[in-house]
């Protein structure tokens, strides 16, 4: 009753203009679901929460560092969305918590029974950063394939990039993402407003 944010949270979407455009356009109802073994919070639609400059500076790294088997980026863009939480999985609240903690030791077991190894969260080789989380988004899939409880949305936080000044705990790239599971939480999408 209390985990989930109650009020409609504005998301932004790093992507290439062909892309946002096509949704703007109708040409396509919604952006296509990320099901990379790697995915944060496990698969889904990702917006950056209340950031759309993080979300532009996310399009021009996919131009800079394309990925591979993905469309190449050519013109950054950034696409809003009105999203629902509905049900979420809200990783900044304790029972959200309690609940991955749990479907980790189900991931744990199932894998010592089956005899496989457990995927593991991967470091970037020049950041040294923890961008490959195979682990983090085995267990929230795991979480949802239990069936003990259907969530719309997961959301988290993450503390990521360098540090802003010597000695300081904020991190140049601080960030909450919101992966959407359910595409009828997205109430609708928009173009940014230019800034003056």
């Amino acid at each position: 009753m209390y985990t989930s944010p109650n009020s409609l949270i504005l998301g932004f979407h790093g992507c290439d203009r062909a892309v946002g455009e096509k949704v703007l356009s109708g040409k396509a109802q919604h952006l296509s679901h990320s099901e990379n073994e790697y995915d944060w919070l496990g698969h889904g639609v990702y917006f950056w929460e209340n950031n759309p400059d993080r979300a532009l500076q996310f399009a021009r790294e996919l131009r800079e560092k394309p990925r591979k088997g993905k469309a190449p980026t050519r013109e950054p863009f950034v696409l809003g969305a009105v999203i629902d939480p509905g049900k979420c999985l809200n990783l900044l609240e304790s029972k959200s918590l309690r609940i991955v903690q749990e479907s980790y030791e189900f991931l744990c077991a199932t894998v010592a029974v089956a005899g496989t190894r457990m995927p593991e969260n991967k470091r970037d080789e020049e950041t040294g950063e923890l961008l490959r989380r195979n682990l983090d988004c085995a267990v929230i899939e795991t979480l949802h394939g239990q069936g003990k409880s259907r969530y719309d949305t997961v959301r988290g936080v993450f503390f990521e990039g360098p540090p802003l000044y010597a000695g300081s705990g904020f991190r140049e790239k601080n960030h909450i993402q919101i992966c959407v599971r359910t595409p009828s939480c997205i109430k609708g999408y928009f173009r940014l407003l230019p800034v003056a």
